[in-house]
């Protein structure tokens, strides 16, 4: 049986992107799936899968990401894996070295947006650069949109036509079942959170960090002319709901925080309107989350975004740190209750058509198949 190997920093991208992936092809490969453990959340179970802590930081630490870069070259060199495939900037640098190192024949990398993309100066240079030696290293270089593979070759981290994108994008998809309008779901989440069925409710689901534009909504929110309210939901990684609640003023009592979730779902069916004010995206993966579950969004007009929504018809979308022009997309959708109606039925009929989960596993597992042959 062929060997394949995945890797990535975080049990959060596991458990967000990666799951149905490394459940569906453990059906016909022996996988294995190398990462930091312990992680911030737990890691879902994975039936079939062996697990391989490896210390990958996500931040540059030399010392750490030597040892880590041995640690990956002695066990591709030791399990003799077909392939191994990695997910994140850290990740992608190390395991496509010691894939080099190794002599492993196929070093896939999967690129899911850039951290430098709104940096300047010589931290951006520098990471870029690193960029551009993962997509050396690698034998085969994704992208997760279409816009962000033209971001990349712009840029100059690969040359035009280095970049692969499996069919219109997207990790892994949506799994149709999971999310999708849910009437019981809906009332359960909003009595959970002491929220009436009938108020509108706008939903920002991610990591608190600032790149993902979570204080821009935040001051929007403050000025809405329709009265709202705002769910935030996804780990505080930089310390953010004080300065949250600070900027929404005297929306704060329409404010609400939940932590890390591993029912996305539930969420999802309750909200009326889905936010995404990101910074920088490789793909907007809760959007078509979001738009299985029949609800429309708003949204930064940036890369990787703009390749999980039709503008105008399942999404409305802003320039990115407008805040005025975010509360008026905002506010368009929360104020017309038949425009939402209209987009959401869109946006997971556009969905459906195009990323069911089904579609995207099956799209990579035969990108496998061809590497492999």
């Amino acid at each position: 049986m062929r060997k394949i190997c995945f890797v990535t920093t975080s049990p959060l991208i596991v458990n967000f992107f990666l799951v149905p992936h490394l459940l569906h092809l453990a059906k016909r490969y022996e996988v294995s799936l190398a990462l930091r453990l312990p992680g911030e959340v737990a890691l879902q179970p994975l039936p079939g899968v062996e697990v391989i802590s490896v210390d990958i930081h996500r931040e540059i630490a030399p010392f750490a990401d030597t040892a880590a870069l041995v640690s990956l070259a002695r066990l591709y060199r030791e399990r003799a894996f077909d392939l191994v495939h990695s997910f994140g900037p850290k990740a992608g640098l190390l395991s496509a070295a010691a894939g080099r190192l190794a002599g492993t024949r196929a070093r896939l990398h999967t690129f899911t947006g850039q951290v430098w993309a709104t940096r300047s100066g010589p931290m951006r240079a520098l990471l870029r650069s690193l960029d551009g030696v993962t997509a050396r290293l690698a034998t085969h270089v994704f992208a997760d949109s279409a816009s962000q593979r033209d971001f990349l070759e712009q840029a100059g981290v690969a040359p035009r036509g280095r970049v692969e994108v499996l069919g219109k994008g997207s990790l892994s998809g949506v799994d149709l079942q999971r999310f999708r309008p849910d009437a019981e779901s809906r009332r359960a989440a909003r009595a959970e959170l002491g929220i009436d069925d009938a108020a509108p409710l706008v939903l920002f689901m991610a990591r608190l960090t600032r790149d993902k534009g979570v204080l821009d909504l935040a001051r929007a929110f403050a000025h809405l002319d329709a009265p709202a309210t705002l769910v935030v939901v996804g780990p505080d990684e930089q310390g953010l709901r004080g300065e949250i609640r600070a900027l929404v003023g005297a929306a704060a009592p329409r404010l609400r925080f939940v932590d890390y979730t591993n029912v996305p779902e539930r969420y999802l069916a309750a909200a009326d309107v889905l936010c995404v004010p990101s910074h920088r995206e490789g793909f907007g993966s809760v959007l078509i989350d979001a738009a299985a579950a029949g609800v429309p969004a708003a949204a930064s007009r940036i890369y990787g975004v703009v390749d999980a929504v039709v503008e105008g018809e399942t999404a409305l979308l802003f320039k990115p740190g407008d805040i005025d022009d975010l509360a008026r997309q905002l506010t368009t959708l929360l104020s017309d209750r038949a425009l939402r109606e209209r987009m959401g039925s869109a946006a997971r009929a556009w969905v459906k058509a195009h990323f069911s989960e089904d579609v995207v596993l099956r799209s990579m597992e035969k990108r496998y198949e061809e590497i492999l042959a």
